[in-house]
């Protein structure tokens, strides 16, 4: 069962949203910042039975636009500072032979469609808020400058999705500027998760604290920007 917002009282720090916040890199976030005290909304597709332990959970599937749109409806007049779209999926990576277009199309709506949704269903909560910031989990992969120098992975769904959704965060960051809403997008590293696999350099707690501290920061002077989770600038 989804707990209800009455569940878990206010916090002094804020509130942070979450999607994809199951397993991985997500939950690691939420974590990370109910452990510092904030009041966490974590997202998934399916609510456990026990929940999350002190998050309020909600149901949400970014694959599907009707969920997105009912997940505002369920959260109008909470006040969200800091939304996090993390939920993304990897895709084909055998290259071009392999390329199938039901799979490239599930990508696309998943990494590049969905958090555009998730930014206008819930931009009337970070209105109601006092932070204001607006994360998307993008990758180096995703950059035409920096996304190919050291490495020749077949995924072309997924470079093209997170090429569009730092586009989307280009385009949100202009459009939200008046609103006083930052828009950031964020390379995590290439970490150890289901995603990023056993072989990768980075552990998932090390790319976290790196991440949140980044978000954390941010402030107006930040919006339009991709940063990696070390806080160089990535190239686009």
């Amino acid at each position: 069962m989804t707990s209800s917002t009455a569940d878990i009282g206010a916090s002094p720090l804020g509130t942070v949203l979450v999607t994809g916040a199951s397993r991985g890199l997500g939950r690691a976030l939420a974590e990370a910042y109910a452990a510092g005290g904030w009041r966490v909304i974590a997202c998934v597709r399916q609510v456990p039975e026990g929940g999350l332990g002190s998050m309020l959970c909600e149901a949400l599937d970014v694959a599907d636009a009707a969920s997105i749109e009912a997940l505002g409806r369920r959260l109008e007049g909470e006040a969200i500072d800091i939304v996090i779209n993390n939920a993304a999926i990897r895709g084909d990576v055998g290259g071009l032979s392999s390329l199938e277009t039901n799979d490239f199309l599930e990508v696309m709506r998943i990494n590049a469609l969905a958090p555009l949704l998730v930014a206008r269903a819930l931009k009337p909560n970070l209105l109601a808020a006092q932070r204001r910031v607006l994360v998307s989990i993008s990758s180096r992969a995703g950059s035409l400058a920096e996304g190919t120098l050291d490495d020749d992975d077949g995924d072309y769904a997924y470079r093209c999705s997170k090429a569009a959704l730092n586009m989307a965060t280009v385009k949100l960051a202009q459009d939200f500027r008046s609103d006083g809403i930052a828009v950031i997008s964020l390379h995590p590293g290439w970490v150890r998760t289901d995603m990023g696999g056993a072989q990768a350099q980075l552990a998932v707690a090390e790319s976290v604290a790196g991440l949140k501290a980044l978000i954390d920061q941010t402030t107006m002077a930040d919006t339009g920007s991709f940063r990696a989770y070390d806080g160089k600038t990535v190239s686009w």
